[in-house]
């Protein structure tokens, strides 16, 4: 459906350009769009493997497994239906600890993987369990501490100070986090005095 929206878009942007007499400057956008998502992949595949470095350097080092046993407790409490050892709870914190760094795409098949495990956990069944929608909830609330993305963009784009977002992204973390856990909470336990299961 969103390839047909795409291409509606395009197809109805030419031919207004085409009766509108501005081709010329329709390709020129066209040309110039390209070669800037060009330069912009390049910037962001130097910062995203230097990050991508790091991360390694951590897990390596046993950094990523220390702070996975330090955020153990906490996960622990917000997910009460996974047992401790359970392999989930290992995807689970992997996937916390990639999003926490800003590295989207390793955190997604973590993730993936960490929901199938629940899925399992809930004997297969049609619907979400609770363990499952909270994960959702926490991965949509954009967890992040280091948000390398965004700094690579800022870097290409010569910002003056592109580590200044650090401060505002942990501030939004933390509100948006915060508030999806109290919105999970409250409509879980909304359900459960209900008796609704």
């Amino acid at each position: 459906m969103i390839n047909l929206i795409w291409v509606f878009m395009a197809v109805f942007g030419i031919i207004f350009a085409m009766f509108n007499g501005t081709m010329e400057e329709v390709n020129k956008a066209v040309f110039q769009g390209a070669e800037e998502a060009v330069t912009l992949c390049i910037g962001l595949i130097s910062v995203l493997v230097f990050w991508l470095g790091m991360m390694r350097i951590a897990q390596n080092s046993g950094l990523l497994n220390s702070l996975a046993k330090l955020f153990r407790p906490i996960v622990q409490r917000l997910f009460p239906e996974v047992p401790a050892e359970h392999p989930a709870m290992g995807l689970i914190l992997s996937n916390m600890m990639a999003n926490m760094f800003g590295l989207g795409n390793a955190a997604t098949p973590l993730g993936i993987k960490a929901m199938e495990q629940l899925k399992a956990l809930n004997g297969g069944k049609e619907y979400a369990s609770r363990s499952m929608i909270t994960f959702l909830v926490i991965n949509t609330s954009s967890l992040t501490i280091v948000p390398t993305t965004v700094l690579a963009i800022r870097m290409n784009y010569d910002s003056a100070s592109p580590a200044e977002i650090v401060l505002p992204t942990l501030i939004a973390t933390f509100c948006s986090t915060t508030g999806g856990i109290l919105i999970d909470r409250y409509f879980y336990y909304r359900k459960h005095r209900n008796g609704v299961k």
